[in-house]
């Protein structure tokens, strides 16, 4: 039992560390805040702005996995709005429910999504193809629902800010999507890459080690214990594609969609692409559904914003289902 909650685990952690150290790579280089400043710059509309910035978000989530995207986009959103004179709110709570949309399309682009596709060896490209048109509807509908909950008068085009960088980083986030898409088991590859390019930047890791250790050795665990009692996994069986979604994003939302996916995908769910709907968007509810959320949190804090925990779980009592049941009849 302890192997195969090894073998089910060790890939998608080891895919995720490459992730992050690429995206500290490009983020040191200035690509996200140089992207985020060349459509400040742009003569948009604030709501115009806004769906700008998050198709960034859900093109960064996709490629770097949603907890690189909630660490580095969100200050970039939130200073856009200030650059431009307007509510940050939208920009703030968008960069969250952005990502969390975002992270349906690629296997890397959400640790559940290699978790519990881990036993189907499912490429990149199949993997994309099943959830592209889920993944398309749940982003227009994310962007089309914080554009329309806030009303944002004009302002004016932010003046200066950085030119835009492609440096290594760049480079090495071209690099990983393809190699994502190619491989079967693009880990390994994907942590070169990653290595590589923080070596030739001389820079010091900041994946924040002792912390995906922990969550490491808390999934090898549940792993073994979900083999020991698979009552998670065997209520699935009896369950529909609405259900199954239905019961992961409760579960997401009570225990973190991180155990949730460890504890359902013990034996093969007969619903996965329902069960990664559900704990993808699921999180939407409450901070407590992903260790995302609580990046994101960090992050606006950091960036002088005020998020508010009562204020996301109002937005997400109608984002969450809205996302669901538009995203479920588009999954096989």
């Amino acid at each position: 039992m302890l192997m195969a909650a090894l073998n089910q685990t060790w890939p998608p952690f080891v895919l995720v560390v490459g992730l992050l150290l690429v995206g500290e790579a490009a983020a040191d280089d200035g690509l996200f805040e140089s992207l985020g400043a060349q459509l400040g710059r742009a003569p948009l509309s604030p709501h115009l702005l806004l769906v700008g910035l998050l198709a960034l978000v859900a093109v960064v989530t996709a490629v770097l996995n949603l907890d690189t995207s909630v660490v580095f986009m969100t200050p970039v959103l939130v200073h856009a709005a200030r650059r431009r004179g307007v509510d940050e709110r939208p920009f703030l709570y968008g960069a969250v429910f952005m990502s969390n949309a975002g992270s349906l399309l690629l296997p890397g682009s959400n640790l559940t999504n290699l978790l519990v596709q881990g036993g189907d060896h499912v490429g990149g490209f199949a993997f994309a193809r099943d959830m592209l048109p889920a993944w398309l509807v749940a982003c227009a509908l994310t962007a089309a629902f914080v554009a329309l909950v806030y009303r944002l008068p004009a302002g004016e085009p932010a003046v200066g800010g950085p030119p835009l960088r492609l440096g290594l980083g760049a480079a090495a986030t071209a690099a990983v999507a393809v190699l994502v898409l190619a491989l079967p088991q693009p880990a390994l590859p994907v942590l070169v890459v990653g290595l590589g390019v923080t070596a030739a930047r001389r820079a010091r890791p900041r994946v924040g080690a002792p912390v995906l250790g922990i969550l490491f050795g808390l999934t090898v665990a549940l792993g073994v214990a979900s083999r020991a009692y698979d009552g998670p996994a065997r209520l699935l069986g009896h369950t529909g594609r609405w259900s199954t979604a239905a019961v992961a994003a409760l579960a997401a939302n009570l225990v973190n969609n991180l155990p949730a996916a460890v504890l359902f995908s013990a034996q093969p769910p007969p619903h996965p692409r329902a069960l990664l709907l559900g704990l993808n968007l699921g999180p939407d509810l409450a901070v407590t559904g992903s260790l995302a959320a609580y990046l994101w949190f960090r992050a606006a804090r950091a960036a002088g914003a005020r998020p508010s925990i009562v204020t996301y779980s109002r937005l997400g009592l109608v984002l969450a289902p809205l996302t669901l049941v538009a995203t479920l009849p588009r999954i096989a």
